[in-house]
């Protein structure tokens, strides 16, 4: 069953084209991945999807019953249908402890209404209690629990980028958007994170979409591919079919040097 469908999404800024009739569908539980060389339009179709930008043309239809076409919804009404992601550049509350940047993730989902938190009624303390109780438990899963009071500003690269992911699982989310998790990440800690998200992908019952420049991770992982060259879809299928794509080879590495290899 597809989670997600994408019918002939444009994004236009001015007379520049950056997303270009994009037609794909990505199925429930799938890891799937987006490439392409730089300025492809990856990263704005991430923004279209989380409702950063708003399409230009075309809808984005989630689960079947929630279409996204030329409406102005807010990101916070796009993480309320199930998306969540994190950045290419690490965005977290650097000054706030690495515990209370999960909680942040929470928000969305309190229960609890203003009045409760004004007053400090009972409601207001449980909700409290059982968002801690999970971020503590997201933690664990990350491998930062004991970490949980250091400032995220002093944490080492790597579990920084976890950091991210843990408060993005926050919120819940039924498709988990990773923007170039892997960038500035050492061998091991590339390997580690092939680990992490293939076990959230079961744990947390999630279909994970991301995008990657690191070829060796996208082919290990991901089990359908598509490939972005100047805004447009102009290949997708699993590792091998992508792989052995002309014109995948010729927008990697151009015809001169596809004719130089032949």
């Amino acid at each position: 069953m597809a989670i997600l469908t994408v019918k002939n999404l444009s994004r236009t800024f001015g007379g520049i084209v950056a997303v270009a009739d994009i037609n794909m569908e990505v199925q429930k539980g799938q890891i799937a991945g987006v490439i392409g060389p730089n300025g492809a339009g990856k990263t704005t179709f991430f923004n279209l999807l989380t409702g950063i930008y708003t399409p230009s043309t075309g809808e984005i239809i989630y689960e079947l019953d929630r279409t996204v076409s030329n409406k102005n919804l807010k990101p916070h009404k796009i993480a309320g249908y199930g998306i969540s992601r994190t950045f290419q550049n690490v965005r977290l509350f650097k000054e706030m402890t690495v515990l209370d940047n999960v909680l942040l993730g929470y928000h969305s989902n309190f229960k609890y209404n203003v009045l409760s938190s004004f007053f400090r009624l009972p409601a207001f303390f449980k909700g409290e209690e059982k968002a801690r109780e999970e971020a503590m438990d997201l933690l664990k899963v990350m491998g930062l629990l004991e970490k949980k009071d250091e400032l995220a500003k002093n944490l080492p690269y790597g579990e920084q980028r976890k950091l991210e992911i843990a408060r993005a699982l926050a919120t819940k989310p039924k498709i988990l958007l990773l923007d170039e998790p892997a960038a500035g990440m050492n061998p091991q800690e590339t390997k580690d994170l092939t680990k992490l998200i293939r076990n959230i992908r079961k744990d947390f019952d999630l279909t994970v979409i991301l995008i990657e420049h690191d070829m060796s991770l996208v082919m290990d992982i991901c089990e359908k591919i598509f490939v972005f060259d100047y805004g447009k879809l102009i290949a997708q299928g699993t590792p091998y079919e992508v792989q052995n794509n002309p014109e995948v080879i010729k927008a990697y590495l151009g015809e001169e040097e596809q004719d130089a290899t032949a």
